[in-house]
């Protein structure tokens, strides 16, 4: 049993930390937060974080498998830059037109849970994350392929990816209580966010550092924190370098 929960703890601190940097999911909730409320966003971020935990049960059983579809991850690529450059657009037009207050694409008719888990499946980033940490814990002797490490790894991930979500979704809301009469600012700040990283996308592919290159080599992956992760995660003795 401690075996589980320190492997559903180390799958919760990877995701909660890896949802923090500024990202498409995080920053939607925080607009839907804004303009919708609370409980719109946390529909939203349930959604994206059911499909990324579905995602990494995957790419834990079935790397292989995923390695052969580079035809619809490249795909998934071009449709993910597509929404990113909508969600862009659509910022700069709420921001231009303060009339509108809400971001046309996350405003759409669809239930918050749906476009969330849409969102995040169209995304293929983060099975290039997931499968380098994966390979760490596997390695460290963290995690083991069972069942049971499966289950308590992926319950910790989706934990975590809600708790660093809500940063955003309630920092959101802070935000805009701060900023009651100039929302158009907000707007033209998340455009922003969404215009540079759709220009970090296309310069990825342009390199080829893409989903699909990275799957096929894991050693271009750089994972984030991963030192100090190790820190916490690993016992001190194990940190320590072998004596001579």
């Amino acid at each position: 049993m401690k075996g589980l929960i320190k492997i559903a703890f180390t799958g919760m601190l990877i995701s909660f930390l890896g949802s923090l940097p500024l990202a498409t999911l995080n920053v939607a909730a925080m607009q839907i937060s804004v303009s919708e409320g609370i409980n719109a966003a946390i529909w939203f971020s349930v959604g994206s974080l059911i499909v990324e935990m579905i995602y990494v049960r995957i790419s834990l059983v079935a790397l292989t498998w995923i390695r052969k579809q580079k035809r619809i991850l490249k795909i998934l690529e071009f449709v993910t830059l597509a929404i990113v450059l909508a969600l862009a657009i659509s910022s700069f037009y709420a921001a231009a037109h303060p009339e509108v207050h809400k971001n046309i694409v996350l405003s759409s008719q669809l239930p918050k849970f749906i476009l969330g888990a849409a969102m995040c499946a169209i995304s293929p980033a983060q099975f290039p994350f997931w499968l380098g940490w994966s390979t760490v814990l596997f390695t460290k002797k963290i995690l083991y392929p069972r069942n049971d490490h499966y289950n308590s790894y992926i319950l910790g991930i989706g934990v975590g990816t809600f708790m660093g979500n809500c940063v955003f979704i309630f920092g959101g809301q802070l935000i805009a209580n701060k900023i009651t009469d100039n929302q158009h600012i907000f707007q033209w700040v998340i455009g922003g966010i969404f215009s540079v990283t759709a220009i970090i996308q296309v310069i990825q592919m342009l390199r080829k550092r893409d989903a699909v290159e990275r799957l096929e080599h894991p050693e271009m992956i750089e994972l984030p924190m991963e030192k100090e992760i190790e820190k916490i995660i690993l016992p001190e003795e194990e940190n320590k370098p072998a004596e001579n």
